[in-house]
């Protein structure tokens, strides 16, 4: 059963953030990104742990890895990284729980994937605002395919769906969607050129801004009034 808690009772939050190994990170950014792959890959995942970190309900960020170098930037920004068992995305964010609930039991533990390079730590709090009221939710990204976040409550069986069709799979686990205006940086993803430029244009963290230009992909030129 969905239940509410009144906004002062909110709690903190611990998000599991998973990263791929970079030689498997971003593939489908290789054609764009070339030798810079690897390089765009840890700046994206640098850019999103910053931001949510600087997100008021945010008390950490558990990063979930097996790869030495993301590992070494993102305990750079503040993220407490733990190893990857190697089983999956999902199983990879469950382990991440664990660490959360160890560190911090009474906390709310949310999934955020690690691809959200114009994150915005006022849209952040937003999301998990309105997540706090639900025993368990989810965000559906762009696309409305996939999702973004998944969180529940402290003391709420963690078990997150990512993957493909990840929306409807969150729907069919019971989960409720976080249907929020203003909340465009937590929903834009990116996978592919197309997604870079998107985020861009709403402007993304310093780390992916300075790749992107390094590997010439900008974001679309605004349209002229009238047109």
């Amino acid at each position: 059963m969905l239940k509410g808690m009144p906004p002062s009772e909110s709690p903190d939050w611990t998000l599991v953030v998973p990263v791929k190994t970079l030689v498997a990170a971003k593939t489908r950014l290789s054609e764009a990104a070339g030798p810079h792959r690897a390089a765009l890959a840890v700046a994206i995942a640098c850019d999103t742990v910053e931001a949510a970190l600087s997100c008021g309900p945010v008390a950490r960020v558990v990063v979930v890895t097996g790869d030495p170098v993301a590992a070494e930037a993102l305990a750079g920004v503040g993220a407490r990284v733990v190893g990857d068992p190697e089983a999956g995305l999902n199983a990879a964010l469950r382990h991440g729980a664990g660490e959360a609930v160890r560190l911090a039991p009474g906390d709310a533990v949310g999934a955020l994937q690690a691809d959200l390079p114009a994150l915005r730590p006022a849209e952040l709090a937003l999301v998990l605002a309105a997540a706090a009221e639900f025993d368990q939710s989810f965000l559906p990204d762009a696309a409305e395919v996939g999702t973004t976040f998944y969180g529940t409550r402290p003391g709420v069986p963690f078990t997150p769906g990512f993957g493909g069709a990840s929306r409807d799979r969150h729907l069919r686990r019971g989960a409720k969607e976080l249907c929020l205006a203003g909340a465009d940086s937590v929903r834009r993803d990116v996978d592919t050129p197309d997604d870079l430029r998107a985020a861009l244009a709403l402007g993304t963290g310093p780390r992916t801004r300075a790749v992107a230009r390094l590997i010439g992909v900008r974001s679309p030129e605004p349209r002229p009034p009238g047109d």
